[in-house]
């Protein structure tokens, strides 16, 4: 935006305006490539399945369905250092760099299958399985206007990925597959997918040191949250922590926090999912739960987290949500801490945040009469 670090921390505060101006917010939105209104809500906008993808999404999803061509297609390690690239800048999130690249790199993988050998085919079909699986991952950002295509990518990954006979590539290429079904709104079938696939193939991921667990580790986790995403119910929290359970124990196995085929996987990964889902659980966001009392699960077959949720009342309150609010901290005039919840979006609360705070005013007079008095000593 062509601001300095001090004026987005100044804005941030409150200290130069409380509201800034529209123009601001306008520049804002076209650097974050975000609706004008998403600024303006506090509700995320809604998309319909029929809404149009942005243009350089668009430009992926056309290479998916474009027409095969003749041209050269580069060598195996060539493809694989564009992909590696690619996968870095998703993690980045530096998606102008994916809706560049993506669309040539969908094209030169596919042809890289057709002209391959015998020999090189099960390595050409498991790059061909990774490059579908990041379009997948890339689309799936877009939200419902992409959810189609993203569901056709990821069902080419896995055709790939099983061509390929790689147990990792499967278990990657099944990790997508179950999160375009949680995007059509078929969790419970995600969840099928996704445990299924990993009970088939828990020993072939095993086998393959820290690369393989995580595989292995992240379709727990898939289970988990697409668990999560049905209705709510004790039986299916306590399912949804027999998940993350299952992940802990595949991470305590790799014993340390990786980036295996960039997936991040380890202990750390596994506390910030089970730390999602009870944040869900607290604030209330799923739906309320309307099973019977006697279908509660047992606490032998809960998480730490779930266990904590099962412990109070079946619906959380406004108590609960303030439970996860920030504590004001401004030194007051006593010279004690204020214990006010700070706002929502800042760091204060109503009194001591930014100039136009009554408390500010207040330390500011104050500070202006010290000064006129040591003036008029001197």
């Amino acid at each position: 935006m062509g601001q300095t670090k001090r004026w987005v921390q100044d804005i941030e505060g409150g200290k130069r305006q409380q509201d800034p101006r529209l123009s601001v917010l306008v520049r804002a939105a076209e650097i974050l490539r975000v609706p004008l209104e998403q600024l303006l809500t506090d509700t995320a906008p809604q998309q319909s399945a029929d809404s149009t993808p942005p243009a350089h999404a668009l430009r992926v999803i056309d290479a998916l369905y474009g027409p095969d061509r003749d041209d050269h297609v580069p060598p195996r390690d060539v493809l694989q250092r564009r992909l590696d690239y690619c996968c870095v800048a998703f993690q980045a999130c530096h998606y102008a760099a994916l809706s560049r690249d993506l669309p040539a790199l969908i094209g030169d993988a596919g042809r890289a299958v057709h002209t391959a050998s015998a020999g090189e085919q099960s390595e050409a079909h498991a790059l061909l399985s990774r490059v579908y699986q990041l379009v997948t991952s890339y689309l799936h950002k877009y939200g419902a206007a992409t959810a189609i295509p993203a569901a056709l990518a990821a069902d080419r990954a896995l055709v790939a990925a099983e061509r390929s006979g790689d147990p990792v590539q499967m278990g990657a290429a099944v990790r997508r597959v179950a999160k375009s079904l949680v995007h059509q709104q078929r969790p419970a079938a995600a969840v099928e997918f996704a445990t299924a696939a990993a009970r088939r193939l828990a020993d072939d991921l095993t086998g393959r040191g820290s690369l393989g667990l995580s595989t292995l580790g992240m379709l727990y986790l898939t289970a988990a949250l697409a668990e999560y995403s049905r209705e709510r119910a004790p039986g299916r929290v306590a399912a949804a922590g027999g998940y993350l359970a299952e992940a802990g124990e595949v991470a305590a196995r790799q014993g340390a926090d990786l980036d295996e085929d960039y997936t991040q996987f380890g202990p750390t990964n596994v506390t910030l999912h089970r730390m999602d889902v009870l944040l869900r659980l607290e604030d209330g966001l799923g739906p309320p739960c309307t099973a019977a009392p006697n279908s509660a699960p047992s606490t032998e077959d809960m998480c730490p987290a779930m266990l904590h949720w099962s412990a109070r009342r079946p619906r959380p309150g406004v108590g609960d949500v303030a439970r996860t609010q920030s504590r004001c901290g401004a030194l007051t005039e006593k010279g004690t801490r204020c214990r006010r919840l700070a706002m929502i979006g800042a760091s204060r609360c109503n009194l001591h945040r930014g100039e136009w705070s009554s408390y500010t005013i207040e330390k500011r007079k104050e500070a202006e009469r010290k000064a006129k008095t040591r003036k008029r000593r001197k």
